[in-house]
């Protein structure tokens, strides 16, 4: 064999090792889109780079809820990238030391072509009936498949070549502090948990705390709370009826998504970053959540109070009307990014 021969064996062996074997669809050229094929299933998920030749740690994020693209069409503009909620903030600053990873909405596209979008850019199958949606994500939208569906995805990833597995940071909010606290429960590889604008009690609560609210500061009678609170049960009640989930699928995610949520964290011994702000009813609760991690002696959770910010991080005014020319996603990343350090 020449020395030629031999040369060009080895750049492509080198080649190869560099591209890590690579696949995946590239998108807008900002992504790499990768689906995984499962019985009755596809996942799709993103990785914000499109040449995977550095090897970092993961970085993944769980989204809120709502039938939210990644992408979604724009007249006259094309492709507007959402990222589940990553254009918020400054998402290349975590893309300089991770891979960061966005898992699609359950039977939700990539990629929401305009003929399905409502004026909130949700995907919806008729335009007609705007707040509907599809009967196949509904049925899928409850916690245990938004766990299994990012397990799926992190164990096919974990054996990549360009995959750092000495570090896993997993992050969310609103909702997906939910799926972020039970995956960081499932898998034992996950290093740093990152809880945005969390609900330590679940999610029907809220609904009862807001009514209660409105009612003490006059926005509506004692009377009209007391009604809504009640209808809140029955709403409750019936997730948990058998026969009222075969004739309503919806309430499927009401009873995964309504349970507490904070034991889950005292269990886990990893650090634990908790950050809300202080105008938001969702994380009300989430100033109690320090004292059940000092009768447990423990010291794995940092809590960070953002004040005047509601659960978007936008400013209120003292009117209590949100400004949404004064963001505030980037700092409250920024710091988290940080904090991992």
């Amino acid at each position: 064999m020449t020395m030629k021969r031999i040369t060009f064996i080895l750049l492509i062996i080198i080649y190869s090792n560099i591209t890590f074997g690579q696949s995946g669809r590239i998108i807008d050229n900002k992504v790499t889109m990768f689906s995984l094929e499962e019985s009755n299933d596809t996942i799709d998920f993103i990785i914000v780079d499109t040449l995977l030749n550095k090897r970092k740690p993961i970085f993944l994020w769980c989204q809120g809820s709502l039938p939210l693209p990644l992408f979604f069409e724009i007249e006259n503009y094309g492709n507007y990238f959402s990222g589940g909620g990553i254009s918020n903030f400054d998402y290349q600053e975590i893309v300089e030391n991770y891979h960061l990873i966005v898992i699609s909405m359950p039977k939700i596209p990539v990629v929401g072509k305009k003929e399905n979008l409502n004026n909130q850019y949700l995907h919806v199958p008729n335009l007609e009936k705007p707040n509907e949606f599809s009967l196949e994500y509904i049925k899928a939208d409850y916690l245990e498949n938004y766990v299994n569906r990012a397990n799926t995805v992190l164990n096919y990833l974990k054996d990549k070549k360009w995959i750092d597995t000495t570090k896993l940071v997993v992050s969310g909010h609103s909702q997906g502090t939910k799926v972020a606290t039970k995956i960081a429960g499932a898998n034992k590889s996950v290093t740093h948990l990152g809880l945005f604008g969390a609900n330590p009690f679940g999610r029907i609560d809220q609904m009862i705390r807001t009514a209660r609210f409105n009612a003490q500061i006059g926005k509506i009678s004692w009377e009209a709370a007391d009604s809504s609170i009640n209808r809140y049960y029955q709403l409750y009640k019936n997730a948990y009826n058998v026969d009222s989930l075969k004739v309503n699928p919806g309430l499927i995610a009401w009873k995964s998504f309504s349970e507490t949520f904070y034991d889950d964290w005292l269990n886990l011994d990893i650090p634990i970053y908790l950050a809300y702000g202080t105008e938001d009813r969702v994380s009300d609760l989430c100033d109690l959540v320090p004292l059940f991690f000092i009768e447990q002696g423990k010291d794995n959770l940092t809590l960070k109070r953002y004040i005047g910010l509601e659960h978007n991080f936008f400013e209120v005014n003292g009117e209590g009307k949100v400004n949404h020319k004064k963001k505030h996603w980037e700092d409250v990343m920024s710091a988290f990014i940080s904090w991992i350090k």
